[in-house]
């Protein structure tokens, strides 16, 4: 039985600031192996600034802001690395802590696979 070939992937998503350190430490606490480990570093992360915008519908619940109203929060924008075995279990297990942990009723967050080259 062979063992999977070692998938990377970039986890990036949107954050208030004030909650981007909280997040960053419980992920990293969880997934010390699997998030922003880049071979002898570890709790690698890229943090930007800037500020993200969205209106709440009717049936919204928003933790900022109010339904119906166009809200504008400063936010950071974080990209980290994802090991995964190759069954996409440990991306998958990491996104779903991501969302546990967020302060945001939708968790704003995109995945993009890495190649080696």
């Amino acid at each position: 039985m062979s063992v999977p070939a070692l998938q990377r992937f970039k986890l990036i998503f949107f954050t208030p600031t004030a909650n981007t350190r909280p997040i960053l430490d419980h992920l990293f606490a969880k997934f010390p192996q699997e998030l922003g480990k880049i071979g002898n570093y570890e709790q690698a992360a890229f943090i930007s600034k800037g500020t993200g915008q969205f209106l709440p519908t009717e049936a919204a619940n928003p933790t900022i802001g109010k339904s119906g109203e166009l809200e504008f929060v400063e936010e950071d924008k974080v990209e980290i690395v994802v090991n995964d075995k190759g069954n996409k279990e440990e991306l998958r297990k990491a996104v779903e802590e991501l969302k546990k942990v967020h302060p945001y009723e939708e968790v704003a967050f995109d995945v993009y696979k890495m190649e080696d080259i």
